[in-house]
């Protein structure tokens, strides 16, 4: 199951999450409002916000300056260049070189994509004063889902053939593998539109899999045993990526009462460390929790695999009303989920 957060960021106004999919995109918003608000990546509690997008984001920092090499030949009045790859949760670099002179003119990308809506492409562009990413301006989509899309920039330059002039840019899918074809084109202000041949990418992401958790869902007993369960993370992509975040988040309603953090009892395991408890947090505004795991590894390279064990149990104190709950688990990159996938459950009485 996968989520946009490109153009249809989920609403800090979530009153229901009675549906599994609304679950797993507030599970996800609780996971970003605690680390927002000073959750540790150890598991220890912030305190609880209203979801993702409550408050102002923060400016943007300054960032170093890509490699910015121009691309194609003397013979092209402009070029474009796409890495071949996009691992979903990272950015991938493009570029576009000029070398013919531009007066207050446009730089158009348009993108088709095949498996992902278009909506859910970032595209941005570097501006060497400010030492800043900045997004492109879009069009307009056609339907939920459009499959193509037109991403666009202003340009002024003095570019000819001896002197190019690269625009460094760079890709983010956030919803799920599939293809895209980007053709580039400029208007140079004085009635001349110039096109550069298509690039083609494949958008990516790790194989997550979770073992031990049958996708009908658990019973699990009020004071009961805990249910244990594996989640790996196999990096099937051709680039590192660099932090791997993964989110449990939980919710269970009955006619008169919700599950809170207590009710629940997360554990991991860790080596040399044994089984943890794993706080809950409970989001501020929904009667939802989250909690985020200790890492398994820094960094996961191309081929190699994160593990977590995990178990839950429900404790005595559950409300006697709630007879079932959905869960589940969202892998990220720590800035932006690529894999989530449910975890229901049945809740028995208990002896």
């Amino acid at each position: 199951m996968t989520h946009k957060f490109a153009q249809q960021r989920p609403s800090s106004a979530l009153r229901s999450a009675a549906r599994p999919a609304v679950v797993l995109t507030a599970g996800l918003a609780l996971l970003m409002s605690a680390a927002g608000a000073g959750q540790a990546a150890d598991g220890r509690a912030a305190q609880p916000g209203c979801g993702a997008l409550a408050g102002r984001a923060p400016l943007p920092a300054a960032a170093p300056a890509p490699d910015a090499k121009a691309v194609g030949n003397a013979a092209q009045k402009i070029s474009y260049g796409l890495a071949p790859e996009l691992p979903i949760g990272l950015w991938s670099s493009s570029s576009v070189t000029l070398r013919t002179p531009v007066r207050k003119g446009t730089v158009r990308l348009d993108v088709d994509s095949r498996g992902f809506s278009t909506d859910s492409l970032v595209v941005q562009r570097y501006v060497p004063a400010t030492r800043t990413w900045t997004d492109l301006r879009t069009g307009p989509g056609g339907g939920s889902a459009p499959t193509h899309g037109v991403f666009t920039f202003p340009v002024t330059t003095s570019a000819d053939a001896r002197h190019p002039q690269t625009v460094a840019l760079r890709l983010q899918d956030l919803d799920r593998p599939g293809t895209l074809s980007v053709t580039a084109s400029v208007d140079d202000g004085r009635g001349h539109t110039y096109r550069a041949p298509a690039r083609t990418a494949t958008a990516t992401r790790p194989a997550t899999t979770v073992t031990g958790w049958p996708a009908k869902g658990v019973t699990l007993t009020r004071g009961g045993a805990a249910r244990p369960f594996t989640l790996t993370v196999k990096n099937t992509t051709g680039r590192t990526y660099p932090a791997v975040g993964v989110a449990y988040f939980a919710y269970g309603a009955g006619r008169s009462h919700a599950l809170r953090p207590a009710d629940l009892v997360v554990q991991q395991y860790r080596a040399g460390h044994g089984w943890e408890r794993i706080p809950l947090v409970a989001n501020g505004c929904d009667p939802g929790m989250s909690a985020s795991l200790r890492p398994a590894s820094r960094s996961v390279a191309p081929g190699a695999t994160a593990e977590y064990r995990l178990r839950v149990a429900v404790a005595r104190t559950a409300p006697a009303d709630v007879t079932a709950g959905e869960s589940g688990i969202a892998v990220s990159n720590g800035d932006q989920s690529f894999s989530s996938q449910e975890l229901p459950f049945a809740i028995g009485a208990g002896k």
